[in-house]
């Protein structure tokens, strides 16, 4: 059973940067993609950020290019946000997700979630 587990979420001014984790638990293979959501009141659940845990390849939604980078410790079992230059339109609740299929990075479809952890950004 895949536990997921995120934490690092908070409140920050705009233009701040924020580190959230998802640490893992349960896994027993490597050939799987880890990726971040993020869910804004009164709007649908969107992708963020997605990685290959064993490759490291990333893929990212076109709002959070070059201000958000995704990351993993493969020892720590642990996948990172790193967010700089938030705004607040990024603010969300944030979910960590696993996806086992052989999709290469997908942005749906994920087979395991996390909890989420609150961003909230103030202007």
């Amino acid at each position: 059973q895949v536990q997921l587990a995120e934490s690092g979420g908070g409140l920050v001014q705009a233009g701040e940067s924020l580190q959230i984790s998802c640490a893992t638990a349960g896994r027993t293979f490597s050939f799987i993609t880890m990726g971040w959501f993020r869910q804004a009141p009164g709007k649908e659940r969107e992708f963020v950020a997605a990685i290959r845990w064993s490759g490291g390849t990333t893929r990212y939604a076109d709002s959070v290019k070059g201000r958000f980078t995704i990351s993993r410790d493969i020892a720590k079992n642990t996948l990172y946000l790193q967010m700089n230059n938030l705004k607040p339109e990024d603010t969300a609740v944030y979910y960590c997700a696993e996806d086992r299929s052989w999709v290469n990075l997908p942005t749906s479809g994920y087979d395991y979630w996390g909890q989420g952890t609150q961003v909230t950004v103030s202007s």
